[in-house]
């Protein structure tokens, strides 16, 4: 497997967009991300807005060729959260089982956890994932998953190992 892959970090904030919010989750994930051994080639923050989130999602994926995109934030109830239906449009295939770890890791702590709409999927081939937009949501829900993204990445870049060979728990 490859030892180190590029990824990406877009916050989505109305507010963090405007500069009345400072950003703590995107940073916290680049330093999640940067330990694990992933390079961090782009950060970003956007709007809630379903344009502007596709906008950048796809040019990290088709033109940038970056190897994980994860977002943090607009994944809840509210009528501004949009970042699940804008990432679900650029799909190529989704994988249910990242957001339903997430989100069952999460209900161990809250029960607010079953109002996150974090999806997660590829685009060509690039792993796109949603996390939620508090600082310590982002960095509980990433570590949830981070043990089985260098492998995820390996297969969805057409790597041939099976996954038993690959498995780390």
């Amino acid at each position: 497997m490859k030892n180190s892959y590029t990824c990406a970090i877009l916050t989505v904030s109305d507010k963090g967009s405007r500069g009345e919010r400072q950003d703590t989750s995107g940073p916290q994930l680049r330093r999640q991300l940067t330990e694990s051994h992933f390079t961090v080639s782009a950060m970003e923050i956007v709007p809630d807005n379903q344009e502007a989130i596709i906008s950048v999602f796809t040019q990290w994926a088709d033109q940038d060729n970056i190897d994980l995109i994860v977002s943090t934030g607009g994944t809840g109830v509210s009528p501004t959260d949009v970042t699940p239906e804008a990432t679900q449009s650029i799909l190529d295939k989704e994988i249910p089982g990242i957001g339903e770890a997430m989100r069952t890791a999460s209900f161990a702590k809250t029960m607010n956890a079953v109002l996150s709409r974090g999806i997660a999927g590829i685009r060509k081939q690039s792993l796109i994932i949603n996390l939620p937009g508090s600082e310590k949501a982002a960095r509980e829900n990433l570590d949830v998953i981070l043990p089985c993204l260098q492998h995820a990445l390996y297969k969805i870049k057409g790597g041939m190992k099976d996954c038993a060979e690959c498995s780390t728990k």
